[in-house]
């Protein structure tokens, strides 16, 4: 199937346990950043979709796509643009039944996992961790860049490059494959959101155009 060019350059998850989600969506999207995740484990439903709606409109007027984390339900009455699945949430089959042609993204963790998403019609891959996170407490073993490079020999679908990925390493990400890099903490616990994000979009030889 054809995959979607938006998902390409930095991929920012803004995850509740930093704080004020729409805050830190509103900082990251000034930065120039046009593809954003909401990710939440400690919202209540009725808090995480009045967060998710901000958002949304946030992204609408900067011209983001806007993902959610696991939720469909989220996604689907927030208007977000696509959803992002785990290997134990709903099937890939059952989601695209209920998302129409809504983007639907899989986390991956090895080359099986990542051939099946493809052959199933994710319309991207998220595979990692790449490098060591601490970001979550059930976080995979480290995959590393030269996994990282197989699985891109082996799928066409975009690849979304996650775990501990910062302003230092991000480029080899690319390197080895990747057309996106997720990032979290990196720019969740930086002083000045705003400032960080635009020092990721201009970081030389990466490219975000959309086109």
């Amino acid at each position: 199937m054809s995959s979607p060019a938006i998902i390409k350059g930095l991929y920012a998850i803004v995850d509740d346990s930093f704080g004020d989600s729409v805050g830190l969506a509103e900082n990251i999207l000034a930065g120039g950043c046009r593809l954003l995740q909401l990710r939440s484990k400690q919202m209540s439903t009725a808090r995480f979709l009045d967060a998710a709606r901000k958002i949304k409109t946030i992204c609408r007027k900067r011209g983001a796509t806007f993902i959610i984390n696991d939720r469909i339900d989220i996604a689907l009455a927030a208007g977000a643009d696509g959803v992002h699945l785990g290997q134990d949430d709903l099937s890939l089959n059952e989601a695209k039944k209920i998302m129409g042609n809504k983007i639907i993204g899989i986390s991956t963790h090895n080359l099986s996992e990542a051939e099946e998403a493809e052959k199933r019609g994710a319309h991207y891959i998220g595979f990692g961790p790449i490098f060591r996170t601490n970001t979550k407490a059930d976080a995979h073993a480290v995959q590393g860049l030269d996994k990282l490079s197989k699985i891109r020999q082996k799928v066409s679908i975009p690849i979304v490059a996650i775990g501990g990925i910062t302003g230092e390493n991000m480029q080899s990400a690319y390197l080895a494959g990747a057309d996106a890099v997720a990032i979290i903490s990196y720019l969740a616990k930086a002083k000045n959101v705003c400032e960080r994000t635009k020092e990721l979009m201009n970081i030389k030889g990466v490219s975000h155009d959309r086109d």
